[in-house]
């Protein structure tokens, strides 16, 4: 397991097409101490522009993305080498039995369960920057 990272020299990068839930989960970073977030609007963006960004240590993706869901633009971004590593965990809203059990068979790394809850998630990061996989 890797050594723990602390969030303000964590880069984080959340793939998010609502704006308003970019800024929400941006903010909850923030107010973590997370000075490096980026946000890409879909997954293609993320594998597009997988090598202007000069490290990625954890990726939130919401799993109903349009155009393609996070299970696919996944799977394209663990078979790209600059990605094939990330720590990348799913947003699912209500994070039901069903989407947990394909979020896992998807390989993700984690599930966080929106809309968040901003008590709970700076330990969720916390622990997810620790390299422990959190599903909740």
């Amino acid at each position: 397991m890797r050594e723990s990272l602390s969030p303000r020299d964590a880069h984080v990068l959340v793939v998010e097409a609502n704006p308003p839930r970019f800024v929400s989960i941006a903010r909850l970073l923030a107010h973590l101490g997370v000075i490096h977030c980026e946000w890409k609007t879909s997954g293609w963006q993320v594998v597009q522009f997988a090598d202007t960004f000069p490290q990625l240590d954890l990726i939130l993706m919401n799993i109903a993305l349009p155009y393609e869901d996070g299970v696919q633009a996944l799977r394209k971004m663990r078979g790209h080498p600059r990605l094939s590593s990330a720590r990348v965990v799913a947003l699912a809203e209500g994070a039901s039995q069903e989407v947990q059990g394909r979020a896992r068979a998807a390989m993700f790394d984690g599930l966080l369960s929106t809309p968040l809850d901003a008590d709970r998630f700076p330990e969720q990061i916390r622990r997810l920057l620790a390299g422990e996989a959190v599903w909740e």
